[in-house]
């Protein structure tokens, strides 16, 4: 079964698409209506704004979860991205610190209850079980794409335009994604293996926290939330008032970042027929404590070049994509399929929790105690992250198992198991 054939899936997709990368090019045009507004404070700005929508992101997504079954999916989905729309039409106009705040949580709000009831869908339209795995990858490589192509194109777009029509050109995307979307044939929910709202919401993380490879991926969101923090909210204040770089240049950096996660994430699904997920997970969590200690050697012995940095940053984005790219892998072999959509949103609220705990540290501290102390403090988070999860994950299980073996044999009890392994 060819993934795009599927009409109803490749248009959903398209809307998907869309969407992250009127999301991307949010977040730049973000950061820098924040120094505009702001100045040396931005980085508070946006570390607290986007404090904000990872708030969002943890509270709503779980809800969105368990209520989705009992709401019109595809016209759900037409109104978050519409409100989304406008939401972003709106941010140009502000002249007030406070009004991005405010605009910002309705914008994540939507954001929040849209990927997770997206996420619900895409298996009631690809029913094909080697195309639905096709489908999460692709849904993956999407999000990877977004974060290395939203800067390179704010970065053209602003050689022409002003930032603030980045929003307008954002706004527009969001419009179409909605029309994508109601273009689609989307069914009505299948009831879930839970009858009560709370069930559903707290049965993908009760599944994180009972087993122990997910636990180790709850404490890997730390690292990659520590390190990311650092390009996310840094980036703006330390291009600008440590390089004496232009809004160009922002994008620029940024894009450093998105370039290696993507070569890293073309490298992967070759590797991960040869290596387990946790050894490649790992890696990536040494990689991006390494990255933290460069940077912060960096800024420390003031050696601060445009070179160095996009180095370090690229090495950051590869830390990060050998992390978030076999964790969709490590959760489809962890729970049955009827708990897929449970256990992806469960993934989304808990790595959105760790950037939760990043962002303040990164905004706040970067504007009140400067960016020496504040990635010292991020680099100990992403090394204290790395070792639980090193002591959290059982080195024998490798978590790379795929299918409905990898599945029934790690829900049951461990001489079942091994009955199981000696059988086959």
């Amino acid at each position: 079964m060819r993934l795009f054939a599927v009409r109803d899936y490749r248009h959903l997709f398209g809307a998907q698409v869309i969407a992250l990368f009127g999301t991307g090019l949010t977040t730049v045009a973000l950061g820098l209506l924040a120094y505009d507004l702001a100045g040396p404070r931005a980085g508070m700005v946006l570390g607290t704004a986007l404090t904000i929508k990872m708030v969002m992101y943890v509270v709503i997504a779980p809800l969105a979860a368990a209520y989705i079954d009992r709401l019109p999916r595809r016209t759900l989905l037409v109104l978050l991205d519409v409100i989304r729309g406008a939401v972003v039409l709106a941010l140009p106009l502000v002249t007030e610190v406070w009004h991005i705040y405010i605009l910002i949580g309705l914008l994540q709000a939507a954001s929040a209850a849209f990927t997770p009831t997206f996420q619900a869908v895409v298996p009631d339209i690809v029913t094909d079980e080697s195309a639905y795995t096709r489908a999460l990858s692709a849904s993956q490589v999407a999000s990877t794409m977004e974060s290395l192509l939203s800067p390179v194109l704010a970065a053209v777009a602003l050689t022409f335009m002003t930032f603030d029509r980045l929003f307008l050109a954002t706004s527009a995307g969001f419009i179409i994604s909605a029309l994508l979307v109601l273009s689609t044939r989307i069914p009505d929910a299948r009831p879930s293996t839970h009858t009560k709202a709370w069930d559903k919401a707290a049965g993908g993380i009760r599944t994180f926290l009972t087993t122990p490879r997910l636990r180790g991926i709850m404490a890997l969101n730390l690292v990659v939330a520590s390190a990311g923090s650092i390009v996310v909210v840094n980036t703006v204040n330390y291009v600008r008032d440590k390089l004496g770089g232009t809004q160009q240049d922002v994008a620029w950096m940024l894009a450093a970042s998105g370039t290696g996660t993507l070569l890293a994430a073309l490298a992967l699904p070759r590797v991960l027929d040869r290596i387990t997920a946790r050894t490649i997970m790992m890696t990536g969590a040494g990689v991006l404590v390494g990255g933290t200690i460069a940077v912060v050697t960096l800024i420390a012995v003031g050696f601060t070049t445009w070179t160095g940095t996009a180095i370090i940053w690229a090495v950051i984005g590869i830390g990060m994509a050998l992390i978030i790219t076999p964790t969709g892998k490590v959760l489809r072999a962890s729970v049955a399929r009827n708990a897929i959509p449970e256990a992806f949103a469960a993934q989304f609220s808990l790595s959105h929790l760790a950037w939760l705990i990043t962002y303040p540290v990164a905004g706040v501290l970067g504007t009140n105690a400067g960016l020496t102390l504040t990635w010292s403090a991020l680099a100990i988070l992403a090394a204290a992250g790395a070792i639980a999860a090193l002591l959290l994950w059982p080195r024998h299980d490798g978590g790379g198992a795929t299918g409905e073996f990898a599945t029934t044999a790690w829900h049951m009890s461990s001489k079942d198991r091994t009955t199981l392994t000696k059988a086959a």
